[in-house]
């Protein structure tokens, strides 16, 4: 996935209901499929001894787990996942993987101008580094460079995508700006009249390359406890120990890869908010019906609202069709139930039916909803605690399928006590700007949520969105 996930409360009015092409479909992401199934790993039970325990089995916890081994050949490394590896964001997400580490080159601009170079760079070199890393363990994560297409559907969007693609040009990032007939030969839909097409960006198969990190961990002796959550965390003199419902883990260092959960450390709780993000898949489309919408190659799609959607195809043509509400719920909540919420599913329908008008009778197979760890900075933070015992990252705010190797990456340093390229970055180094409490919690996302709406009808920000951009709280794409 791609952008900020725009955060909208709960109250919004009810679209006009498209369910009974939802009905049937099944309620988990269409990754799940066709990934190939593991050896069952048990609960975790008595007392474990580890030189590494890794909280969380997605993306950052096995990217972490698997270059934690390549540092240290001969510790025992020790991962606990509170359910099966990847079924929170690493396996609900559509599977954009970018060449960036800051949500973007215009965030990296805005946010950290005096490294923003640095870090475009990195991001590209990670993107790279994670290939190499699949190719070296054999993985099959559906990984292809595609390219990625931003679509405009208003003037100042236009604008933006131009400005962007002058901002891209004067850092000598690939990039084409289509509209006319050079947009509908890889696009075509009334709402979109202008697209930057980035052919640097890549796509998985988020299930694949969770289950195939998962396999190339165990192969390196790592050992992985499925249906383990890490219920407090304590210090013993030089050890720290993970308490479980069944046992606990006792290790000499810790990193904390849960990113949406409540996190262990207290001092971390207000850090980020978890935001529901949805997503509608397609039944399978003939080559005739993705001819009708310009769509015949295999590069992804987003558009440039604040509130968007992300589009992209899976092997046998179907079309994921996700975002646009991206839901707070009052009190932080988290519960599974918000997983499926049908006012949500029957917005996405009704916004895919004014995008691909000659499919609107087609049924969707698959429904689904994630939890998003979104930071107000729009990009993970990460640091250290225990007196460099325990390294967390969080806060990837819907960007972490390739952000989330890097993470892995810095976390390490982090526990080394290196300094390197990665712990030097501000972007790394600095604080997250905390989210007030309730009710101001709320009560803040709300205005922002309806100056968002406002600005993309308008092209207009408001001055508390100005305000909230001063002070580095993200509230932009």
């Amino acid at each position: 996935m791609t952008g900020f996930w725009n955060p909208v409360v709960a109250n919004m009015p009810e679209p006009t209901s498209r369910a009974a092409r939802f009905d049937a479909a099944a309620r988990h992401p269409v990754w799940f499929d066709d990934m190939a199934a593991g050896p069952k790993l048990p609960p975790l039970t008595g007392e474990v001894q580890a030189d590494l325990a890794i909280v969380g089995g997605g993306f950052t916890g096995l990217w972490t787990a698997l270059k934690a081994r390549e540092r240290w050949p001969e510790a025992r490394i020790v991962v606990i996942e509170a359910a099966a590896c990847g079924h929170a964001a690493s396996g609900r997400n559509g599977g954009f993987c970018a060449p960036s580490i800051s949500h973007g080159v215009g965030n990296a601009l805005q946010r950290w101008p005096n490294e923003a170079e640095s870090l475009i760079r990195l991001g590209r070199e990670n993107l790279d580094g994670l290939e190499r890393d699949l190719d070296h363990h054999g993985i099959d994560g559906g990984f292809a460079r595609p390219g990625k297409l931003s679509v405009a559907a208003t003037p100042w969007q236009v604008a933006g995508l131009r400005s962007m693609q002058d901002t891209y040009r004067r850092l000598g990032i690939d990039s084409v700006f289509l509209e006319g007939d050079a947009l509908r030969e890889r696009f075509d839909s009334p709402v979109y009249s202008a697209g930057l097409f980035e052919p640097n960006y890549a796509l998985v198969h988020p299930g694949k390359l969770v289950y195939g990190l998962r396999a190339a961990a165990l192969a390196a002796g790592v050992l992985i406890h499925e249906n383990t959550e890490a219920t407090a965390l304590m210090r013993d003199g030089d050890t720290l120990v993970l308490r479980t419902p069944t046992g606990q883990v006792r290790a000499g260092r810790v990193v904390l890869a849960s990113n949406a959960s409540v996190p262990l450390l207290r001092r971390l709780r207000q850090t980020v908010v978890p935001i529901f993000d949805y997503t509608l898949v397609t039944a399978p489309l003939t080559d005739a019906q993705l001819a009708q919408i310009g769509w015949t190659g295999a590069h992804g799609i987003a558009d440039s609202g604040n509130q968007f959607h992300y589009f992209r195809k899976t092997d046998d043509n179907r079309i994921l069709w996700g975002g646009f509400d991206a839901i707070y719920h009052k009190g932080s909540r988290r519960d599974a139930a918000l997983l499926h919420r049908p006012e949500s599913l029957e917005r996405l329908a009704a916004n895919f039916d004014a995008a691909f008008p000659s499919l609107e009778t087609i049924h969707f197979s698959h429904s689904w909803g994630g939890v998003i760890d979104t930071s107000a900075r729009t990009t993970f933070f990460a640091g250290s605690a225990h007196g460099g015992r325990l390294a967390y990252a969080m806060g990837f705010t819907g960007q972490g399928v390739s952000a989330s190797r890097f993470a892995a990456l810095t976390m390490l340093d982090l526990i080394e006590g290196k300094t390197t390229k990665r712990t030097a970055l501000r972007m790394v180094r600095s604080r997250a700007v905390p989210f007030p409490p309730e009710p101001f919690r709320t009560l803040a996302i709300g205005r922002a949520q309806r100056d968002l709406a406002h600005e993309d009808q308008t092209g207009k920000r408001s001055t508390f969105l100005k305000l909230m951009d001063r002070f580095g709280v993200g509230f932009d794409s």
